[in-house]
């Protein structure tokens, strides 16, 4: 869900922003951009960061296996239909394959497109010098006829000297063995592998290589996790979630004992479904500097919660779906619709464009039919305790419809998917319970709380001033005629004096952060106000921003800070009172 911005491209100088950046996040957003050195009025995340570790490779590759799974799987399951002569059955399982490969492959060649083609009338990114305001030179991504190149460790600007022939000549060739490599990759519907493989070759490099290219490296490595954790999740839900209620419709409509090959893809479809939402969310929090990172116990605990549900929601699915077809497809459509309307009027703040969020509220939509997936910032107790009421309200009215469709005396299998089905779901729900209880990243839910945002040097709250009062002030009661004259009034006698309507609280000092501000290094200045979590940052969403920052990043000798915009809060607010 990409979008270029139709502003200028980005700026950077000393002013009242908000620090966002540090070293697990990129940098990036819409507006001007620019790195400036020595900016003491910008906090930033000091310290090594992160580092790529040995498990972050594994997840990778169990991501990998779980993909291969569910497609060979597939596949083998629609030849095998074919085989036997369902050529319905092998139309269905087949186009349930196809289409959103094309669809997720096209975003996927469309992402390489953009971000490979280079700025018009330069060989590189275009990348210009002017003097700033606090005695430090700007790097500024407008387009300009100086440009420079810096080497590693190197914090000389020149002039970039003019290609050769000969290495023109190369990297023409360079250029086109990429664009052929990447068209191949992508006919053969393998984008994600080679993104997987991407990430895994990035993340490597940044544990292998020095403290500077080493942040380069895992910058963009969060990049490209990014982009394959979005697609995949797109994937998932327009194949593998119709593909199980699918198998599990024809397994139950068949009846008797399941043979092996349907088992084998429902089961990867659901395997995919789940790994695919704990992935989402684990790289959606390792991008975001302002939230603790999900460990892989946690990451896990997700995984089995979103399996036990699933497969609950699904076999429901089937089990009314082998009955009543027409009236099943009159529920999913229903169903999206409300959830779909509902996610619009929660207001998400996810893409760049409108369109493009009403597109994203509509995938979210088709998500809603089969698991919770947090779009909102705040506390999400109630909304996720309401959906899950739904969610088993209209499980139990699926499986009964279909129940009551049965002889009860003699068909005990029923009775057992009945059991099969709500067990599944208490699972999920002990599941769900164990991760936000135990395995949570602000903290145990029934513990003592962390805070939600890092601040690296500074234990403290990241929100806003102690000496900032953010709630409004309440509403006052109306005032009688009676109170006026000095009536008496509540048992007080006239003329009592009474105490001023409006009492001044006074103010606490403000208490200084015992944050150590870090003044040395370029700062990149975002002209946006920051997403709230769950959205992803906008310089994950906007992909011109992403590589006008990466630019910077590379030519920078030392690493750049992040900073977006903040809304300036006023110092001097007062709280007023009311004395009845």
């Amino acid at each position: 869900m990409a979008a270029k911005s139709d502003g200028a491209v980005a700026a950077a100088g000393p002013g009242p922003e908000g620090a966002a950046g540090g070293a697990r996040g990129g940098a990036g957003g819409r507006g001007e951009a620019a790195a400036a050195a020595g900016d003491p009025g910008v906090t930033g995340a000091g310290g090594p960061g992160p580092r790529y570790e040995l498990r972050d490779c594994c997840w990778v590759l169990c991501a990998l296996l779980v993909f291969f799974s569910d497609g060979a799987t597939d596949l083998w399951l629609a030849a095998s239909y074919y085989l036997q002569g369902h050529r319905t059955y092998f139309g269905l399982t087949l186009l349930f394959v196809i289409l959103p490969s094309l669809v997720v492959q096209l975003l996927s060649f469309r992402w390489f497109v953009y971000d490979y083609t280079e700025t018009a009338g330069a060989p590189g990114p275009a990348i210009s010098t002017k003097d700033s305001g606090t005695g430090g030179p700007v790097i500024s991504t407008k387009d300009s006829a100086v440009t420079f190149r810096t080497k590693e460790g190197s914090p000389d600007l020149g002039p970039r000297p003019e290609p050769s022939s000969a290495s023109a000549y190369r990297r023409r060739c360079r250029r086109l063995c990429v664009w052929l490599l990447q068209t191949l990759v992508h006919l053969l519907q393998l984008g994600q592998v080679w993104r997987y493989l991407r990430a895994m070759y990035l993340g490597l490099q940044s544990r292998w290589r020095g403290e500077r290219l080493r942040r380069h490296f895992y910058w963009r490595m969060l990049f490209e996790s990014a982009d394959v954790s979005m697609l995949r999740l797109l994937e998932t839900f327009l194949r593998s979630a119709p593909q199980l209620v699918l198998q599990l419709s024809l397994l139950v409509h068949r009846g008797g004992a399941p043979d092996l090959l349907p088992a084998l893809s429902t089961s990867a479809s659901l395997v995919s479904l789940a790994w695919t939402l704990a992935s989402y969310q684990k790289v959606l929090r390792d991008s975001r500097d302002d939230k603790r990172p999900l460990s892989y116990k946690g990451a896990v605990a997700q995984v089995l919660w979103h399996l036990f549900a699933i497969a609950a929601r699904s076999l429901a699915f089937a089990l009314f779906a082998s009955v009543y077809k027409l009236y099943f497809g009159i529920f999913i459509v229903a169903h999206w619709c409300v959830m779909t309307f509902w996610v619009i009027q929660g207001e998400t703040d996810f893409c760049m464009s409108k369109w493009e969020e009403i597109i994203y509220n509509m995938v979210v939509g088709i998500i809603y039919i089969f698991c919770w997936f947090n779009v909102k910032g705040g506390r999400s107790r109630r909304r996720m305790t309401l959906y899950y009421c739904i969610v088993l309200l209209e499980n139990a009215v699926l499986t009964g419809f279909w129940y009551s469709s049965r002889n009860f005396s003699t068909d005990f299998h029923s009775l057992i998917l009945v059991c099969v089905v709500a067990s599944s779901f208490a699972l999920g729900i002990f599941f769900m319970c164990v991760y936000y209880c135990l395995l949570h990243p602000n903290g145990p839910l029934l513990g003592p709380q962390m805070p939600g945002c890092i601040c690296p040097e500074a234990p403290g709250p990241c929100g806003p001033p102690a000496d900032a009062v953010t709630s409004p002030p309440r509403s006052l009661p109306r005032t009688t005629g009676a109170e006026r004259d000095g009536a008496s009034v509540g048992g007080e006698r006239a003329g009592t004096p009474t105490p001023p309507v409006f009492q001044v609280r006074p103010g606490l000092p403000p208490t200084p952060v015992p944050r150590t501000l870090r003044t040395e290094g370029p700062v990149i200045r975002i002209d946006l106000p920051r997403k709230k979590y769950p959205a992803w940052d906008a310089h994950f969403i906007d992909r011109r921003l992403r590589k006008t920052i990466l630019a910077l990043e590379y030519s920078s000798p030392t690493t750049p800070r992040l900073q977006y915009r903040s809304i300036g809060i006023p110092q001097e607010l007062l709280e007023y009172e009311t004395s009845v």
